[in-house]
């Protein structure tokens, strides 16, 4: 959206710095390496970095409007000030940055539907998005745009015409997505499931189920909540004064490694991708669709073009039918469970080779979750077990099956090395750590 600098200004509460030259209409920049000269620029402060000091850079690539924080207004010169047209004073950037979006959200007033879960955020939204777009003008977040600037980025660039909003919503702590529900006012609050991810932040399920449904702190009067009827969601939602709408059982009919047939609420769905746990995220896109009022056949429609986004189950063929599936975007303890199993049912007959990495941000229990990963694989029909970090080492070390081969590493290029000279051919290989361990390099360089 483009803004007036009285919009600008009565929105945000600011006060004018400078008033050179009042006139035309911007859109908001945070970037100072994209900004240009019909952009007003907006410098964010995070824990590492402060825009403020990037307001030559602004100018030099035409940017001659900005807003500034009270507390650091001193870090701009007087010459820069001297440049620009004007400046708008604001207690808190960030703050000016969610009234602008919200503004522009009111003004277009689509259906929200906000997801959030400690795993499975993106593929259920992408999948809601899939439903939706085949039926009506639909806008969704970007990739991980999941925090409180990812969503102003989302709602400010929304078309005018945007009839239905999908939102991610992800979180470190307590108060984040409370944040996010003050600004999004979802219509339809979707939280996936709740598992051990962040747990190392939080210190336990309960306040994980608490922090996830703060989804619903600021939801419509009218609002639904669409959720998997476990215990720590039921506990922390049951005073809620919206509608509830549970997910409910189904049945696997058929599933291969680009198709899976599902029976659910006495209707059959298919989905281009395997997976049980891609079945349990795509029933949230169901529920939401008929919601809306979309039949089974239009939702269905919607699911066939679904694709995957990022590093999330991206499948490459390597050489002499060997197959590497890149799961690498993040992982906890349930993710990599999850993973695991739908790579065994998919490739049935296949010899199945994991490449583990270290699994972050799970706080004092992280060595029992590492060991539980490697309690849970020793039964499985699996070849071999590769692990990189030292907490993944504790995957390996607790395998105990004869016929579970298992290697650790420290470094990538000893991953591709040894990957390289003992591949053996018709092998599924599984990349899945933490973002952190970036996986995909060695992917790469296969």
């Amino acid at each position: 959206m483009k803004f007036s600098t009285k919009q600008l200004t009565e929105v945000t509460k600011g006060t004018l710095l400078i008033s050179n030259n009042m006139s035309g209409e911007y859109e908001i920049s945070t970037d100072t390496r994209t900004i240009n000269s019909k952009n007003v620029f907006l410098p964010l402060i995070g824990e590492k970095f402060d825009g403020h000091d990037f307001f030559d850079e602004a100018l030099s690539n035409g940017c001659k409007c900005g807003f500034v924080a009270k507390s650091t207004k001193q870090k701009i010169s007087q010459d820069i000030k001297d440049a620009f047209d004007f400046l708008i004073e604001v207690d808190d950037t960030l703050k000016a940055y969610l009234k602008l979006a919200s503004y522009y959200k009111q003004k277009v007033n689509p259906f929200v539907i906000a997801v959030t879960g400690s795993s499975g955020k993106t593929t259920t939204k992408e999948m809601i998005y899939s439903v939706f777009v085949q039926n009506f003008k639909t806008h969704k977040s970007l990739l991980n745009h999941n925090n409180e600037i990812g969503l102003c980025q989302t709602l400010l660039n929304m078309p005018e015409n945007t009839k239905y909003l999908v939102l991610e919503m992800g979180m470190r702590g307590l108060g984040e997505i409370e944040l996010l529900s003050k600004y999004a006012q979802p219509d339809i609050a979707i939280i996936t499931n709740i598992g051990t991810a962040h747990i190392g932040r939080l210190k336990s399920i309960d306040n994980i189920a608490k922090a996830k449904c703060e989804i619903i702190k600021y939801a419509k009067e009218n609002a639904y909540l669409i959720y998997r009827n476990i215990d720590p969601v039921k506990k922390t939602v049951k005073s809620w004064y919206g509608n509830f709408f549970p997910v409910s059982d189904y049945k696997i009919l058929n599933m291969e490694k680009d198709k899976t047939i599902f029976e659910y609420r006495d209707n059959t769905y298919q989905i281009p991708i395997g997976g049980e746990y891609n079945v349990q995220n795509v029933l949230f896109a169901i529920e939401a669709g008929l919601i809306c009022g979309l039949n089974a056949q239009q939702i269905n429609n919607g699911l066939e073009n679904y694709q995957t986004v990022g590093q999330r189950w991206k499948e490459f063929e390597y050489k002499n039918n060997i197959k590497l599936i890149n799961d690498a975007y993040n992982a906890n303890p349930d993710s990599v469970k999850a993973a695991i199993k739908a790579v065994i049912d998919i490739h049935k007959g296949k010899s199945i080779q994991l490449v583990l990495g270290d699994m972050a941000e799970l706080g004092e229990n992280t060595d029992q979750y590492h060991t539980s990963v490697g309690e849970f694989i020793n039964n499985l029909p699996v070849s071999e077990v590769i692990t990189i970090g030292e907490k993944a080492k504790l995957i390996t070390d607790c395998i105990k099956n004869e016929k579970i081969k298992t290697n650790s590493f420290n470094q990538h290029i000893m991953v591709v090395k040894y990957l390289k000279e003992n591949l053996k051919d018709n092998t599924v290989v599984l990349f899945k750590a933490s973002r952190s361990m970036q996986l995909e390099k060695i992917i790469d360089e296969l």
